[in-house]
């Protein structure tokens, strides 16, 4: 890897990362375009373009559908996003994008990876309103209760709370629609949750693509989109629905027909809390 941020080669790696195994927040880094990866994310994301060459594509949709989410959110208003497994920070991620609309915009990231961690905390340290957790989206108390959180989001004031392509990192037995609720039941009305999900939905391949993570320190259950509308039941979703990504208010990269947007691989989804 070149040198990064102006230190030596490597030398802002966290002492805790784990080497040895693929990391799907390294890995989607990689698909994005992205430096913060090492040679085993590399190889690893190689297998998955061989099995489906548009895996880039495809990473670069749910990249947009966020941006889009986003842009839409501080339209309604929102000026405060919990940013749920929010990976390695790329170019266009939420604070940008937010505070390219609104300086004041507050963003609290979330993540257990280390390099996303270490990456985060470098870009956010001069930057008054944004910041970033490390913890696991999956202790919601641990999340809710961080001193960073705590200082940057007002509670009383609603707040976008995003989960974009992390809760089929979540299995069954991890309950995700019991953590959707925990946070949902942290906010106040009018926040909104900014969901997306990977899923076979039309192209078995992507089930072959999901059981490559099982050798990944971040196993993968695709959901059909009964299943990931099940997640979120009793949440008023905004128009258009839970819709794959590039039909969900499509700006001009993302005009794509209608049978190809069907194979995206992700659904996405925009709802408010009444």
């Amino acid at each position: 890897m070149s040198e990064e941020w102006g230190k030596p080669a490597d030398s802002w790696v966290p002492t805790d990362v784990d080497l040895a195994r693929p990391n799907a927040a390294r890995v989607y880094d990689y698909f994005l375009g992205g430096a913060h990866n090492f040679d085993v994310d590399r190889e690893f994301a190689g297998k998955i373009a061989e099995m489906m060459p548009e895996a880039t594509t495809l990473a670069m949709r749910n990249r947009r559908f966020l941006q889009r989410a986003v842009r839409e959110l501080c339209g309604l208003g929102i000026r405060q996003f919990l940013d749920l497994g929010s990976g390695i920070p790329t170019v266009g991620n939420v604070h940008e994008i937010a505070q390219a609309i609104d300086p004041a915009a507050r963003v609290v990231y979330v993540d257990n990876e280390a390099v996303a961690v270490a990456h985060s905390q470098l870009l956010l340290e001069d930057n008054p309103n944004a910041t970033v957790v490390a913890a696991d989206i999956t202790d919601p108390g641990r999340v809710l209760a961080h001193p960073n959180t705590r200082e940057l989001l007002d509670f009383d004031q609603p707040i976008a709370v995003i989960l974009c392509a992390v809760l089929h990192f979540v299995p069954d037995e991890g309950d995700p629609k019991g953590l959707i609720a925990r946070y949902w039941d942290a906010v106040c009305a009018g926040s909104y949750l900014a969901l997306s999900h990977g899923t076979m939905d039309n192209r078995e391949d992507i089930q072959t693509v999901g059981d490559q993570y099982k050798n990944t320190a971040n196993p993968v259950t695709l959901r059909s989109r009964a299943e990931v509308a099940a997640l979120l039941d009793g949440i008023e979703l905004i128009e258009p629905g839970l819709i794959f990504t590039p039909l969900w208010r499509p700006e001009e990269l993302d005009q794509v027909g209608t049978e190809e947007a069907k194979r995206s691989g992700v659904y996405a989804a925009v709802g408010r809390k009444s």
